[in-house]
């Protein structure tokens, strides 16, 4: 498990799909991770069955970038070349290195849209329950990903709501609010429901001019946009704020408490994205901090992890066990991809802190020691969240699920930049260390699981609880968790709704259309248009 100065070998996670990936050795594997060249010439034309290389297409733009990467410090790769040029790119990298590569249609992207095209190199399968197996095929600017993986700044208002329905009449709540954001210096809170937008009734106006604005207002297209909102608090009175959307922080570690039971220290860890590359020392700290308080049990709120950087999520896999609980020969997931790489490879459990180039630094993280985990999940606990979880599974470690099944993604890519938009297409899948990746319909919590199906996890489920703050003890997930430590007893069953309650950010939307789900595409970064009319 040591890392010294190799260079880690990542995956990354779609739940966000805002991850960055780096290969080489490492992780038990020591070439690099390449498609295989057909060695065909590149053409300008289409010919169905015939595909040219994607090196012979990349960066052949429509529209040529001039000046310099600033996340390379090189000048932009970029040639001239045309739309059609970028599409058949798309159709050859898919092709390439897509998982499902045989389940494509080859469709002649004459007559389409570069991105409209790149929606259609997606398998249309579905998975036993009947959902699409390709939920997280998305593209998005590459100026504005990289403003948030690498600096951890995002624009917009700095709140996150679920919806409770997306017609009339729609339900619009606060989850969560990012501390310094202008939504908290407003003092927004969670559980604060929307009800009017840009001077628009949220909740029932579903003319084509109500729905726009109300988009417009959710989805701020630029820094400076201010926009009137009406919310209605916990105790039934009306708030007006205006908000304007500004650059702010991303916290991905928002809360560190250590809580006092009965049962002895418990430590409280709430963790909102694996994305930001500069966390890890806060994340290093906190888990020092709860390794000094010796705690004997924790509680890890990833109910809102959309996912991120696969590599921390095995640092903190290590963090929680350390190297007395991890098996010498144990691997934190292994990554699967589709018979046209030269090899699968796996990462190892990390067990210090990474440079920007993805090498070891030396730098040996904290670790708990613990052999039992309790996960605090929702809908929107996605990706690198499930890796961890399904990694910590893999090595016996017990993980206790209490909430609701999480997004069911065990897949995983490598996001491409061609012509200044960054493509995230679905490449690999990755498995535990006890040979378990079948996922796809999410991690289930289950009071009495099925030894049979190993997707279904020891736990409780309970609603989201939208009237307590995260980190009260009375917050319908924690307690459940606490009074399971206790007695392992869970609360009665919560009744299954139709509802749809889908994580969203009050930021710029991802530039991309899916016809899959008109209300998210990657769990964070949502797609614009997201309101229904009651008549379609």
């Amino acid at each position: 498990m040591q890392i010294t100065t190799q260079k880690v070998k990542l995956g990354l996670a779609l739940g966000m799909a805002l991850t960055l990936i780096a290969c080489g050795g490492g992780g038990g594997s020591s070439g690099t991770t390449k498609p295989v060249n057909n060695g065909t010439s590149p053409t300008a034309q289409w010919q169905a069955g015939v595909y040219a290389s994607s090196a012979s297409l990349k960066d052949k733009c429509a529209t040529p970038r001039t000046g310099v990467d600033p996340v390379t410090n090189n000048a932009y790769p970029d040639k001239k070349g045309s739309e059609t040029l970028e599409k058949l790119w798309l159709r050859s990298w898919s092709h390439e290195s897509y998982l499902w590569y045989d389940e494509l249609d080859d469709v002649n992207p004459a007559g389409y849209g570069v991105l409209e095209y790149f929606e259609r190199l997606k398998t249309d399968l579905r998975t036993a329950s009947g959902s699409y197996k390709d939920n997280f095929h998305y593209a998005q600017d590459t100026a504005e990903l990289n403003k948030r993986t690498q600096s951890g700044v995002t624009s917009g208002y700095g709140f996150e709501w679920v919806w409770g329905s997306p017609y009339p009449p729609r339900s619009l709540h606060v989850v969560y609010i990012e501390p310094g954001s202008p939504a908290d210096l407003a003092g927004i809170e969670r559980g604060m429901q929307l009800v009017n937008i840009n001077g628009r009734d949220l909740i029932y106006d579903e003319t084509d001019a109500g729905v726009d604005a109300i988009n417009k207002g959710l989805f701020p297209e630029s820094v400076g946009q201010r926009t009137p909102m009406t919310f209605k608090t916990l105790s039934g009175n009306m708030l007006d704020v205006s908000l304007t959307s500004t650059d702010y922080e991303i916290h991905a570690v928002a809360k560190t408490t250590v809580l006092n039971t009965t049962q002895g220290r418990v430590g409280y860890l709430l963790f909102n994205t694996f994305n930001i590359f500069k966390s890890q020392q806060p994340l290093k700290a906190a888990i020092q901090q709860l390794k000094d308080a010796n705690i004997s049990e924790l509680v890890l709120d990833l109910r809102y992890n959309g996912g991120g950087l696969l590599a921390q999520s095995s640092q903190l896999g290590y963090m929680i066990t350390g190297p007395d609980i991890v098996p010498a020969d144990a691997f934190f997931e292994r990554i699967v991809f589709n018979g046209k790489f030269e090899e699968d490879d796996e990462l190892v459990f990390i067990n210090q802190l990474l440079d920007e180039e993805f090498y070891g630094t030396g730098v040996a993280l904290p670790t708990l020691n613990l052999t039992r985990v309790y996960v605090l999940s929702t809908g929107n606990t996605c990706s690198a969240s499930e890796s961890l979880i399904n990694a910590l599974r893999g090595i016996d470690v017990e993980v206790v699920l209490m909430g609701d099944t999480t997004c069911g993604k065990p897949y995983g890519f490598y996001p491409t930049d061609n012509c200044g938009t960054t493509y995230s297409t679905i490449q690999f899948k990755g498995e535990n260390y006890a040979g378990f990746g079948e996922y796809a319909d999410g991690l289930k919590p289950k009071q009495r699981p099925n030894l049979n199906f190993l997707d279904e996890v020891p736990g409780c489920r309970v609603d989201d609880d939208l009237n307590h703050a995260l980190g009260d003890t009375q917050e319908a997930l924690l307690a459940a968790a606490l009074q399971h430590m206790q007695d392992a007893s869970c609360p009665p069953e919560p009744l299954r709704t139709n509802k749809t309650k889908t994580l969203q950010r009050s930021g710029p939307a991802v530039q991309t259309a899916s016809s899959h789900n008109p209300l998210w595409n990657n769990k964070i970064y949502p797609n614009k248009v997201v309101l229904q009319r009651l008549s379609q």
